[in-house]
């Protein structure tokens, strides 16, 4: 377990990380960009979030648990996301496609965190999307010869795997927490919310994850390994460790991503 200060020393960092050549021109082909299109102007969308409810929620949690950098961590967290956003935008109008206002499930999942008022709500909703996430820039990255997409794909899977064990260690100090009666009655219904929150991202961008050599089954496949990666494991502690100031840096952390060839970072 990192403290948030280490969290926050680690965003600070990888904030100077340069690892997209601008100069780059997009030379992504036209049967390609009919493929990735519509799922890429969708995540750009989702990723542009001002994350307001978030940082409510943080705020109260913050102060609940006296550890203000929890919520410089997490604001942190929200500029990075909103970076992924404002580079997939910059690459959309590279090629001329235009940004989108709404998604259908960018509006859905919007409505569901208008209804999050917990940390903990808030810690399962994001660490199940950033999961799927990873999937998809994955997918995305396989899904066309274009260098400069790649970089851009491959910075994110790089911040993704951060944000995961980010997430990850936030959802093991919050279930333990929990009464376990209260821990108990969690497990199912986590368990149901990440693979639902799965089974839609499919359905939405089943084109994209294709083209990227994914199957309905290989995909499911690799959410349960990541759910054992994370939720579960977080719910499933055996070996909890307090946050401490002095433990190794979170650069030197393995990424966490599965050893599957369509996974892995390159």
């Amino acid at each position: 377990m990192h403290s948030s200060q280490a969290w926050i020393e680690h965003y600070r960092a990888n904030a100077l990380n340069q690892r997209i050549d601008w100069t780059l021109a997009p030379t992504i082909t036209p049967k390609e960009v009919l493929v990735i299109r519509r799922s890429l102007q969708a995540w750009q969308l989702g990723e542009t979030s001002d994350g307001n409810n978030l940082i409510r929620a943080a705020s109260r949690y913050a102060l609940r648990i006296d550890d203000p950098d929890y919520l410089k961590a997490i604001l942190l967290f929200i500029k990075e996301e909103q970076k992924h956003g404002a580079n997939l935008g910059r690459y959309l109008d590279g090629i001329g496609e235009k940004r989108i206002q709404k998604d259908w499930g960018d509006t859905l999942f919007r409505k569901v965190r208008h209804l999050n008022t917990s940390m903990e709500s808030w810690t399962l909703a994001v660490l199940v999307v950033e999961s799927t996430a990873q999937l998809f820039y994955q997918a995305l990255k396989n899904a066309t010869a274009c260098p400069l997409l790649r970089q851009i794909c491959r910075d994110i899977l790089i911040d993704e795997a951060h944000h995961i064990r980010f997430q990850t260690e936030r959802m093991t100090e919050l279930f333990y927490a929990k009464k376990p009666l209260e821990q108990w009655l969690s497990r199912p219904v986590y368990k149901c919310f990440f693979f639902g929150v799965a089974l839609l991202v499919w359905f939405a961008n089943r084109g994209l994850f294709r083209a990227g050599g994914n199957t309905f089954k290989t995909y499911f496949a690799k959410m349960h390994y990541k759910y054992y990666k994370t939720l579960y494991r977080a719910m499933h502690s055996t070996n909890r460790q307090a946050a401490k100031p002095a433990m190794k840096p979170i650069e030197e952390i393995q990424l966490q991503m599965p050893t599957v060839p369509s996974l892995r970072v390159d």
